[in-house]
């Protein structure tokens, strides 16, 4: 039935089939201008995370803004003249920026201490570092030693400066209802901020003479990941493209069966980009290497293809070029759709992973592993029918001495192969249990890279890099009307901002910022403690009763309370923020145990109720990020070894022999598992993928060889007659497609992003291993199990 309708509309009309596809090239390459990238940090989020809606409420609620960090460490004394003026001209230029709310640098940090006027004419008007007659000597010691800039604006050997720069809001108009304005909009934004982030780097450089500066911050670390991401789709491309015409070249040596693969590889991606861009999917740092991966596969089909194509016409030299076409499409459909669907089976099981990214890469290479599968089927036999000359001599010869060494082996040393397999399998299960998901964002990048030089930096000399927020929460006035507090004073409606700082409510504040102020991995700690201390000082080290904070709460100038106070309380929703930045790139820092003891200690030791705080901040999504992968690893790795079973029963319809198919590539895929636990290699977004990717691709050469196997044993009738064929045809075939993948694979370590090196090295190794089990443990269950009768 197949071979008919095939034979019907695809052999016998290739000139229709090709002008079907140079339309579908036309038609999706149009689509393919709307292909999008997306480097945003949602991207790197547990989809639906209830903590991501939590972190944007308290983000809305005290204002908080986005911002870019320079580290300023000048060449001189950051007190020096030459110093300061250098610093404000920067400040300046930046400030001057349209994109720019604000700048805050140490020049602007209210001097409260350093002058001998009354307190209340200090905080009227207040002075600062640039402000003429100020002694800045006294003013920078008194910024140095504050608890709330030390280690915020100024690191604790006063050599190193950080500059704010706070950004302008820019949020969706609500008049924008349509989704696809939505995206036009956020794509304009993103555009926006990578002319933001050259315009202050080019600003930075001029100032590289007399500072070292490094920028920081979400808007820089989401535009570089944008790069990123361009410079690997470009480069893996590219380099993928490179080895498939070396092992093109190596196997085929003649030009038209360069053409014809590569051919289909083009086609296959130009369609996909096209459909990506159609549905609007955007590529993220995770799913970058999915043109290199669609280029890999679908080159495999077509050397499976190529090569039987050329075998047939040297085994059948008097059969017609239609009918070898058949042939050959007729026994490479069903083991190559079977390959398709185990490879899509392992994408599929991304989707398991809650993680954004992920599954979206799932779907995305499910959908191009469909494309590549029908380009194959009908550009490959209608490219060949319009090649005069096909005939070519397949350098089998010197392939085959590799692939019949390890024929031999096989047959020969049947023994110290289950030995060293089943020595494997339990290496692979000690360093599986040894598998850890901590992991460090920093590390994420490479050291040479900005990104790593101005996050380090920062969380070495300005307090830490991760934010985590503490929310401690009051009753509300419709919960307790009146609160009197222990001086005796009551909480009045009518004037609720200044009777609302009680003494049990500076006290849980100041208590719950010493104890977290207390801890190794944290860096810099801010709340309203961090204020009280400062009036503190400025009143002779006397204690503020919560009327005289009351007052001086309603006399702080506007301009320092919403910079300093407003961002750590909220009088109207009763409650007080304690910030804390957490030190990434801290040795043995393992952040699961950091939050559970926090919370811990939060109730046990400082008394509250799981009701009265909450804990949020990039620190919480992350870690759910990252805890989740231990759930996606177990799930994603159970539904690819369940689903590749069952379609080998289907194909084979014989237990035994899927069991022969499944176990050489399970043992690849849990020894490279094994190799990342013991390496002490944490998993992230990009090696959680590694297994579930091994075993679909690679159990597409257990396919290959079990089906060639059935077929020719049927002819021959004898296991070691059969081997031996087998591995000098089909095996050449999984030898050289394995190499492509190997070396395909190997082009990922070009990257910027650590993960993706990660995932380039263990899928290449993993992919060697797999071929090299196929080729000889494979077989070596074959001849003794005998699935096909003993014979």
């Amino acid at each position: 039935m197949f071979s008919h309708f095939y034979q019907k509309n695809i052999i016998e009309k290739p000139k229709i089939i090709f002008v079907i596809l140079l339309l579908c090239i036309i038609g999706f390459g149009f689509f393919a201008k709307d292909f999008r990238l997306d480097a945003s940090s949602e991207t790197l989020l547990i989809e639906g995370d209830p903590d991501l809606e939590y972190l944007r409420e308290v983000s809305k609620r005290y204002n908080s803004k986005e911002f870019l960090v320079l580290t300023y460490s000048p060449n001189k004394e950051i007190v020096s003249d030459e110093s300061i003026n250098n610093l404000l001209s920067l400040k300046y230029k930046i400030q001057s920026l349209g994109w720019v709310h604000n700048v805050i640098t140490i020049l602007d940090i209210p001097l409260l201490n350093s002058t001998d006027k009354t307190l209340t004419e200090r905080l009227q008007n207040f002075s600062t570092l640039k402000s003429d007659g100020i002694d800045k000597k006294r003013g920078f010691n008194e910024i140095l030693n504050s608890p709330v800039f030390r280690n915020f604006v100024i690191s604790e050997d006063g050599k190193t400066s950080g500059i704010i720069v706070n950004l302008k809001k820019n949020e969706i108009p609500i008049n924008l209802e349509d989704k696809n304005e939505i995206e036009n909009f956020k794509d304009n934004l993103k555009k926006k901020n990578h002319q933001n982030i050259i315009e202050i780097r080019k600003i930075i450089k001029s100032y590289e003479n007399v500072a070292k500066i490094h920028l920081g911050g979400i808007p820089m670390i989401a535009d570089d990941m944008m790069s990123f991401i361009k410079n690997d789709i470009v480069i893996f491309g590219i380099g993928v493209l490179i080895f498939i015409l070396a092992t093109l070249w190596f196997v085929f040596k003649k030009i038209v069966w360069i053409v014809v693969p590569i051919s289909s590889c083009f086609v296959s991606v130009i369609i996909m980009l096209g459909l990506l861009g159609l549905l609007g999917w955007k590529v993220t740092v995770i799913s970058s290497n999915f043109i290199a991966l669609m280029l890999i596969l679908t080159m495999a089909m077509n050397i499976h293809m190529s090569t039987r194509f050329l075998q047939l016409t040297k085994e059948k030299p008097n059969l017609g070029k239609k009918e070898i076409i058949l042939q050959t499409t007729n026994k490479m459909f069903w083991p190559i759709f079977y390959t398709v669907l185990t490879t899509i089976c392992a994408f599929l099981s991304l989707v398991f992973s809650e993680i954004k990214p992920i599954i979206d890469f799932g779907w995305m290479m499910t959908l191009g592993l469909i494309v590549s599968f029908l380009v194959t089927f009908s550009l490959l036999p209608t490219l060949i029918s319009f090649v005069k000359d096909v005939s070519v001599n397949i350098n089998e010869n010197r392939n085959s001495i590799f692939t019949n060494l390890l024929g031999n082996f096989a047959i020969n040393n049947r023994g110290l192969i289950f030995i060293f397999s089943i020595a494997i399998f339990f290496i692979s299960i000690f360093g599986i249990s040894r598998l850890e998901v901590e992991n460090s964002f920093i590390n994420y990048f490479s050291k040479n890279t900005e990104i790593y030089k101005g996050m380090k930096l920062i969380d070495e000399k300005l307090g830490g890099t991760t934010p985590l927020e503490v929310i401690i929460k009051f009753p509300k006035k419709d919960e307790k009307n009146e609160e009197e507090d222990e001086w005796g004073e009551t909480e009045s409606e009518s004037d609720e901002s200044k009777y609302w700082f009680t003494k049990d409510k500076i006290d849980k504040i100041d208590k719950v910022h010493r104890y977290l102020d207390s801890l190794p991995a944290v860096g810099k700690v801010l709340s309203f403690s961090s204020i009280i201390q400062v009036a503190k000082s400025l009143n002779d080290d006397k204690p503020l009763g919560s009327l005289e904070m009351g007052v001086l709460y309603s006399k702080i100038p506007e301009t320092i309370r919403k910079e300093i106070v407003d961002p750590y309380i909220s009088i109207q929703d009763s409650e007080a923020r304690v910030n804390l930045r957490i030190k990434d790139s801290e040795e043995g820092l393992r952040r699961n145990e950091l939050i559970k003891q926090i919370k811990y200690d939060l109730e046990n030791k400082i008394g509250l109720k799981k009701e009265e705080y909450r804990l949020a901040g990039v620190l919480i999504l992350f870690n759910n990020l990252l805890q989740s992968l231990f759930k996606s690893q177990i799930l994603t790795l159970g539904f690819v070894m369940i689903g590749i079973f069952i379609m080998f029963l289907i194909l084979f319809k014989n237990i035994k022999l899927s069991l022969i198919g499944v176990i050489p590539n399970f043992i690849a895929a849990f020894f490279i598992l094994g190799i990342i636990g013991i390496s002490n290699i944490p998993l992230d977004m990009m090696t959680i993928t590694i297994a579930a990717i091994t075993i679909g691709i690679a159990v597409d050469n257990s396919i290959h060889y079990i089906y060639r196997f059935k077929e020719e044993f049927k002819k021959i009738n004898d296991y070691k007659l059969t081997l031996k064929k087998c591995h000098s045809t089909v095996g050449v075939a999984i030898l050289n497609t394995s190499i492509t993948i190997v070396f395909g694979f190997s082009i990922l370590v070009l990257s910027n992003f650590i993960p993706t090196i990660y995932f380039g090295v263990f899928t290449g190794i993993a992919m060697l291993l797999a071929m090299i089990s196929v080729l000889t443990l494979l077989p070596a269950l074959l001849l003794v199990f005998k699935p096909f009768g003993n014979k």
